[in-house]
C-alpha cells in the first residue's frame, strides 16, 4: 500500500528529472500528501503537462464519487482483471511525481513511520491510472490511483507492498496514448540499491501536519537508516 507521500522538489529538480514535461513555475512543497487531496500527475493525453488530480480513482461509470476513497491504490498484478482499473490500464495511464513516500513498519503493537526516498534525493515517478468522472451536478473531477507491487529487499523489512516506481526510460511506454495491455513487465519493484529508508516523526500520522518537520529522522542516521 502507499497511503502518504512527499513531493517537495525545486523547479530545477523537476526540469532535470522530467525534462520532457511542462510543470507550473510555482509549485508548493508538500511533505505529507494524503488520499482525497489534490495532487500533481502527468496523464497520457496529447499534452505532456503536469495537471491537478484528486488522489483516489473515481471510474467514469461510478454512481458515487466516494468510491475513490477505496481506490487510492491498485495492485499491479490484477489491473487487467479488476473492473475498477482494467479500462484505465489499457488507455488512461499517468505518472505521479514524488520525492519520497511513507510506510509504517510494524513491531508488535508499535507502528513506526518510515520515509523512503532515492539516495540521490532526486524526484521520481509512481506509475498511476487516471479517469474523469462527471457528477450529476455537472462537476468534472479528474482522479488517479497509485499502482503497487511486491516489495524490493529494502521495503520487505518495512511492508509487504510498495508503490511502482518507473525508471525514466519507461516513461514513454507508460504514457503511450494508444491502448496497451502489454505493460505488466514495468510493474515491478524498483531496485533497492538506489533507495534509502529511515524512521521519522509521528507528525506524519496526521494529514493535518504538512511541514518539513515530518521528514525529521526520529533516530540518528547511523541507528535508523535502512539501505
Amino acid at each position: 500500500m502507499c497511503g502518504r507521500y512527499v513531493y517537495a522538489a525545486q523547479r530545477d529538480e523537476n526540469r532535470r528529472a522530467f525534462p520532457q514535461f511542462v510543470f507550473p513555475d510555482e509549485m508548493p512543497k508538500r511533505y505529507n500528501i494524503a488520499p482525497g487531496q489534490n495532487i500533481t500527475a502527468i496523464a497520457n493525453t496529447h499534452e505532456p503537462r503536469a495537471d491537478t488530480f484528486k488522489w483516489g480513482l473515481i471510474p467514469a461509470w461510478a454512481k458515487d464519487h466516494k468510491i475513490g476513497n477505496r481506490l487510492i491504490n491498485a495492485r499491479g498484478e490484477t489491473l487487467a482483471e479488476k473492473p475498477s482499473f482494467r479500462a484505465a490500464y489499457k488507455k488512461q495511464r499517468c505518472l505521479i511525481p514524488a520525492t519520497g513516500f511513507y510506510e509504517w513498519r510494524r513491531n508488535g503493537r508499535t507502528k513506526t513511520p518510515m520515509h523512503i526516498a532515492f539516495k540521490s534525493g532526486a524526484p521520481f515517478a509512481f506509475a498511476g491510472l487516471w479517469d474523469v468522472w462527471h457528477a450529476p451536478t455537472g462537476e468534472r473531477i479528474q482522479s488517479c490511483t497509485i499502482i503497487t507491487t511486491e516489495p524490493n529487499d529494502l521495503m520487505a523489512a518495512i511492508h509487504n507492498r510498495m508503490p511502482v516506481i518507473l525508471p525514466a526510460d519507461a516513461y514513454d511506454a507508460w504514457l503511450a496514448p494508444e491502448e496497451r495491455t502489454d505493460l505488466r513487465e514495468l510493474l515491478v519493484p524498483y531496485t533497492a540499491r538506489e533507495m534509502i529508508a529511515h524512521p521519522v516523526s509521528t507528525l506524519v500520522n496526521s494529514p493535518r501536519n504538512d511541514t518539513p518537520d515530518c521528514l525529521k529522522p526520529s533516530l540518528p542516521p547511523e541507528q535508523g537508516a535502512l539501505f
